[in-house]
């Protein structure tokens, strides 16, 4: 039996001493709350002041629609008839990014964005009251304006009281940074509020005596209490210490962040945090050490069949919804170009496991735009682009016939975005890892087309393939589904659209 010298015994028995003894100081802390940053929810980390949020103006628009319709709630029944249409305009505030962390507090967006969810509630209620009597009666069909109004000033008041004391001041991670280096400075560089809702920056400490190099983070922020860093740490609340030294050479204060752990401070890696708190995989702090030991990348056939149920059912589901549109667009573009020209087009893009394939979309530019037989990269206001073309584009209205692709297994309805040849080997040439998007099907949306504008050079691509890294590796039916329901507002208000 292999013995424990009496020195490591007592050196870890010190340590664990030490931390106990910490926690006496301060007490509980608060990175156990649920609703402090961010966290894992089905494989994809959701932000705590939002889910607050939405639980708050649910529970306030069902008190409001109960106390407007004066409804008496006899049983099981009648309270599910009563809460949905509340639930319904909850979901509709959700499609239309009123519970999304890139979220802007201004007026002009927050009312733009209500009045889209209102719309589509009363319009989705109506057509589910014409097809069935189960919610026949309720209140928002015999008060109409009244109840929308009362809706919209309820929500608009916990906006405000939400985005005046809650929004980016309380429920956020108090962080201290190990490193003042390069990799150190990533963090410091976080200027949006939407990045650093969910956490705190408190400091940078230095990963060493030796640390070599100027350091390039806030000199305001940078602590010096290595020695003694446990008890500085507990002393100012932290709730996670991020390890982000330049040179993983460098001796680590082993006995401090143990201690720190200990006492119930987390402690993560950079790549760790910025797929939290970015949804990214940020490619600029890439290690492959990081991807062999961190969670995700799981085949799993069950999802998979999942997915393609959904896909199949989904794709004959709209392709029947959309059908008029599909009509009057065909039309469209067969009047302004005189009978002249495909309607159609087909171009070939890569697929799961990187197989061509060929995607189909309504046809939005001249016939003559690639001519000179150069592929070329979509631009903001492409003169290639006929006028037609330009309506379907904002509107996505172009890329309706993909659904033929996922009805026929090409494609999905989430995943990243299929390239063409051409534009793949020249981006494998800059970055190996854009290979690895190819792991899953591709999709007609896809979590790189909510969190970042069109792409329309190597450098936006790249950019992209950080989102698609993320859903590559963490891509489950919750995130398809938070995927789905966010594209709306991408069609609505044209997010992206070129």
């Amino acid at each position: 039996m292999e013995k424990v010298s009496a020195s490591a015994y007592t050196r870890s028995d010190s340590i664990a001493l030490d931390a106990a003894n910490l926690n006496d100081k301060k007490g509980s802390k608060r990175n156990g709350s649920l609703f402090v940053g961010k966290f894992r929810l089905f494989n994809h980390y959701v932000h705590g002041q939002f889910l607050l949020l939405a639980t708050t103006e649910f529970i306030a628009l069902s008190a409001l629609m109960s106390f407007l319709s004066g409804w008496q709630v006899e049983g099981l029944g009648d309270a599910i008839r009563m809460l949905f249409p509340p639930l319904m305009l909850a979901f509709f505030l959700s499609s239309v990014g009123l519970y999304d962390t890139r979220q802007r507090a201004d007026s002009a967006y927050v009312l733009k964005r209500i009045f889209a969810a209102l719309i589509l509630s009363t319009i989705s209620l109506y057509l589910i009251n014409v097809v069935t009597v189960w919610i026949r009666g309720y209140p928002l069909f015999t008060l109409g304006i009244t109840a929308a109004a009362a809706s919209a000033i309820v929500i608009l008041l916990i906006r405000a009281a939400f985005y005046r004391w809650v929004d980016g001041i309380l429920l956020k991670r108090r962080i201290l940074v190990y490193g003042t280096g390069h990799r150190a400075s990533h963090i410091n560089r976080l200027r949006r509020k939407a990045d650093r809702r969910g956490f705190e920056l408190v400091g940078f400490v230095e990963a060493s005596s030796h640390e070599t190099g100027e350091a390039l983070v806030d000199g305001a922020k940078v602590v010096t209490h290595q020695a003694c860093l446990s008890e500085w740490a507990v002393e100012h609340n932290i709730d996670e210490i991020i390890i982000a030294m330049d040179d993983r050479r460098q001796s680590l204060h082993v006995d401090q962040l143990l201690r720190c752990r200990m006492s119930g401070i987390a402690i993560n890696d950079m790549l760790d945090f910025f797929e939290r708190e970015r949804g990214v995989i940020e490619l600029d702090l890439f290690n492959p050490g990081w991807m062999i030991y961190s969670r995700g990348f799981n085949p799993d056939a069950w999802r998979a069949i999942k997915k393609r149920f959904i896909d199949l059912l989904a794709s004959v589901f709209l392709i029947t919804l959309f059908s008029p549109f599909i009509l009057v667009t065909a039309l469209a573009i067969w009047i302004e170009s005189k009978g002249k020209g495909p309607i159609f087009y087909k171009q070939q893009r890569v697929g799961k496991n990187g197989l061509p394939f060929d995607v189909y979309k309504f046809r939005s530019m001249r016939t003559d735009a690639e001519s000179s037989g150069k592929v070329q990269w979509a631009q903001k206001n492409d003169p290639r682009v006929t006028r037609v073309g330009n309506i379907i584009r904002k509107f996505r209205i172009d890329e309706l016939p993909q659904l033929w692709n996922v009805l026929i297994g090409d494609m999905s309805l989430v995943g990243p975005r299929p390239e063409r040849p051409q534009f793949v080997d020249h981006l494998n040439d800059l970055n190996a890892l854009y290979g690895e998007r190819h792991r899953v099907s591709p999709g007609v949306t896809g979590w790189a087309q909510l969190c970042y504008p069109y792409g329309a050079s190597d450098e936006d691509s790249l950019q992209k393939l950080q989102y698609d890294l993320y859903y590559v590796k963490n891509h489950s039916f919750f995130l398809d589904m938070y995927i789905l329901i966010q594209t709306v507002e991408v069609v609505l208000f044209q997010k992206g659209s070129r």
